[in-house]
Order: structure tokens, then C-alpha cells, then sequence
């Protein structure tokens, strides 16, 4: 496994660890379909709340957040439609996260939540 895959996947650990740590109950994760991949589907109770994960050993490259643009947002809103139909689920609020995971080599792990992202 590359160092950027396990860095990925230790990302989405320490996300889906953060989140049910706050109340939030994970019902997929790296749910999967022709259109893409969902990092981590979960709910509040009240509404899904479809989580994207970015993780980064440093900042050199900006922060992990600022990876999620525009078209990445698109994306993930197509694979939660396609996430919906698959759970036979006719209609549910949904909220979009971003957890930025930043595990720096000498410094503890940091996770910001950025709810209803966009």
C-alpha cells in the first residue's frame, strides 16, 4: 500500500472515530458505485450527513479542506443521489461535511469539522 493510501485511510479512521465521539451514528463507509466513492455516510438523527475526508501530513500544499472545490462538491452530491436509490430511500434531509484530518509527524492529530460545507 502507497504511503498516501495508508495516510488516507488512517484520515478516514481517525474521521469516523471523531464523528461517533460527537453523536453522529456511521451507516457507510467508502460506499462505492460506478459514479465514485462516499467517504463516510452517516446521521445526527435528523438528517444524513455525507462526509468528505481529506487528510495531509502537512500544509505545504494548502490545507486539507481546500481540496474540496467546486466540482468535488458536485460529485459527491451525484454519488449521494446514486446512495439514496441504492438504500431505497425516498426523500431525506442531507447535510454535506468536510472533516480535514492533519497528522503532522511530531505533532498531534488535528481534525476540523467543517459542517454543512457546502
Amino acid at each position: 500500500m502507497a504511503a498516501k493510501d495508508a495516510l488516507g485511510r488512517r484520515g478516514e479512521e481517525l474521521a469516523a472515530a471523531y464523528l461517533a465521539e460527537h453523536g453522529l451514528v456511521v451507516l457507510d463507509r467508502n460506499w462505492r458505485c460506478r459514479l465514485g466513492e462516499l467517504d463516510i455516510v452517516c446521521t445526527d438523527t435528523r438528517r444524513l450527513v455525507v462526509c468528505e475526508v481529506k487528510t495531509r501530513s502537512s500544509t505545504r500544499f494548502g490545507l486539507p479542506a481546500e481540496a474540496v472545490d467546486a466540482r468535488k462538491a458536485h460529485r459527491i452530491r451525484q454519488l449521494t443521489g446514486a446512495w439514496l436509490a441504492a438504500h431505497h430511500v425516498p426523500w431525506v434531509e442531507v447535510r454535506y461535511d468536510v472533516l480535514a484530518v492533519l497528522v503532522e509527524p511530531g505533532a498531534p492529530v488535528r481534525v476540523h469539522h467543517y459542517e454543512a460545507a457546502f
